[in-house]
């Protein structure tokens, strides 16, 4: 079975954050979304990968 696609508000509520710095990491810090019409569709499992991928990247940079 499928994952189900989740809001913006749920996947903002998912990541303990505003539904405004959603839309923001979408659009300057490529955060995987899936635009289903003029809605944008979340799956958990990539968004907590991304948020993985970023956090060592950011770890990375700061030990430079």
């Amino acid at each position: 079975m499928s994952e189900p696609w989740l809001s913006a508000d749920d996947i903002a509520s998912h990541l303990g954050v505003t539904k405004d710095t959603i839309y923001t990491w979408i659009a300057e810090k490529g955060m995987p979304a899936h635009k289903v019409g003029r809605l944008w569709k979340f799956q958990t499992a990539e968004v907590d990968d991304w948020v993985r991928r970023e956090s060592a990247a950011a770890d990375d940079s700061a030990e430079s």
